[in-house]
């Protein structure tokens, strides 16, 4: 029959939720430090719990000697025999000590010992309960404010919300029920410090797979989330299915599963984008809701993408203090460089200016020497069309530049300027609109010849994607029903 000593044990084992094998190995150590304290022996002293009869027994293991040199660890054959009548030489055997009159001080220190054994093992158990549970989401209960931060009971210990881990369009009082996800979970000397927090990405996350079924049974993956808590987020979902509208699933019915979640979160808006592996589609998405006219990669290496959309949709990409922009770049994991078309051209004009003055520097001459070069610039010819403008016996004034080689250098300057392409008339507007002054009857490979000579390059565009049930693209839509929501 199992002892009341061991039926205690079991209970407080179910309360606190600790193993029953923990407690006992609290007691025993408990009664070994009580006995050593009594008996004040520096002997290797253990103990063992008889769940039967209920009692602790203490003992220490001595070897069996002839002759006993450390009486700590050594017992006489004869002693050891009175003990255990089969004991031999070499042999451990088990000393007992008497454990009844250890006394009100001995079991006062037992006493402390159980409960600081228990007390670390019930720690031990809940840093590694929460601390596997990082960024799962919990419900909990608001018991306190401490200086801005609230502490929530989320029934087997307390967390702590900070005040930066809170958004700043929501509010919560002393009974309120709140979701949070763990962020981290810290050991200090008052026990495991669970943190937990209401602006972490991981709770957008963990709310669409409570709202999304095609999310909890893994048809569509939440690919990465994105949020300026209580104002706005992004979020970027994918569907191993594609019988499955990922966007759509998220939304719902009318807007119904994402409207949850809004409110949930306070108001705080959520663009819900479908997920892509190439990059310039991906960022097509992500700056939903603007419409984008194209995406070139600058720099793949440093992941760095320029995006140009028309003059009258930069102000919707950009986005209330470049929010819409921020988010969109923190999604894809990209640096986005946003221009307009009319900021384009007037780039791409700038270059093309500075090419051509790059052209007619001095610089250009073939056959010329540096210091020949820099003799003439500090006469004041810095451009080749000065040069070529002169007649060479004007170049002859400058000392150390006779007939001979001034003809030369006139010859250079005028040959290079006529190599150098001239801009086709119309080639402005062409820039702009594609159209340029040809002749009535030029046939289709003129015209393409003049044009390829007449417009700048351009970067590719990534061409259209079809957006039917894409949220927000292009055109406003009512409230929950993808756009804005």
């Amino acid at each position: 029959m199992t002892s009341l000593l061991y039926q205690t044990i079991e209970q407080i084992s179910r309360e606190k939720g600790i193993d029953p094998e923990v407690i006992i190995g609290a007691v025993e150590d408990a009664i070994v430090t009580a006995t050593k304290k009594y008996y004040r022996t520096d002997e290797d002293l253990r103990a063992r719990l008889n769940r039967e009869a209920g009692n602790i027994e203490v003992y220490t293991l001595k070897t069996v000697v002839d002759t006993v040199i450390t009486p700590e660890s050594e017992v006489s054959l004869r002693e050891a025999r009175r003990l255990q009548p089969a004991a031999q030489l070499g042999q451990e055997v088990e000393v007992h000590k008497p454990t009844a009159a250890l006394g009100r001080i001995a079991a006062q220190t037992a006493k402390q010992v159980i409960f600081q054994k228990v007390r670390e093992a019930e720690r031990d158990n809940i840093f590694s309960e929460f601390g596997d549970r990082i960024a799962q989401l919990l419900t909990g209960i608001v018991k306190r404010a401490e200086n801005g931060d609230l502490v929530v009971d989320l029934g087997r210990t307390e967390a702590v919300l900070p005040r930066r881990e809170q958004s700043r369009a929501e509010v919560f009082t002393a009974g309120d029920r709140i979701r949070v996800v763990i962020v981290r979970v810290m050991r200090t000397s008052r026990g495991p410090q669970v943190v937990v927090s209401r602006t972490d990405p991981a709770l957008l996350a963990r709310l669409f797979e409570m709202e999304v079924p095609e999310i909890y049974e893994g048809t569509v993956i939440v690919k990465n989330a994105v949020r300026e808590p209580g104002d706005r987020a992004k979020v970027a979902v994918y569907s191993r299915d594609k019988n499955v509208d990922p966007v759509g699933a998220c939304v719902g019915i009318k807007g119904s599963r994402v409207q949850n979640i809004i409110r949930e979160l306070r108001g705080e808006k959520i663009d819900i984008v479908e997920w892509s592996e190439d990059p310039c589609t991906f960022a097509i998405n992500a700056l939903n809701p603007a419409k984008v006219s194209r995406v070139s990669i600058i720099d793949e290496k440093e992941k760095i993408m320029e995006v140009i959309v028309e003059d009258k949709q930069l102000s919707l990409a950009i986005g209330k203090k470049g929010q819409n922009v921020r988010l969109g770049a923190r999604l894809i994991g990209w640096r986005i460089d946003i221009k307009s078309e009319e900021e384009k051209k007037l780039e791409v004009q700038s270059q093309m200016d500075a090419l051509a003055t790059s052209q007619t520097r001095l610089g250009a001459l073939s056959g010329v020497s540096e210091k020949m070069i820099q003799k003439l610039e500090e006469h004041g010819f810095v451009s080749l069309e000065e040069i070529a403008g002169l007649e060479p016996e004007a170049l002859t004034e400058i000392p150390g530049i006779g007939a001979k080689t001034a003809g030369k250098i006139v010859a250079s300057a005028r040959a290079l300027l006529e190599s150098i392409p001239q801009p086709v008339q119309g080639a402005e507007e062409g820039a702009a609109s594609g159209d340029v002054n040809l002749p009535e009857d030029a046939d289709e490979a003129e015209v393409a010849e003049v044009a390829e000579e007449a417009l700048p390059a351009q970067p590719a565009p990534v061409g259209e994607v079809a957006h039917d049930r894409q949220a927000g693209i292009g055109e406003p839509e009512p409230e929950g029903s993808g756009g804005e929501r």
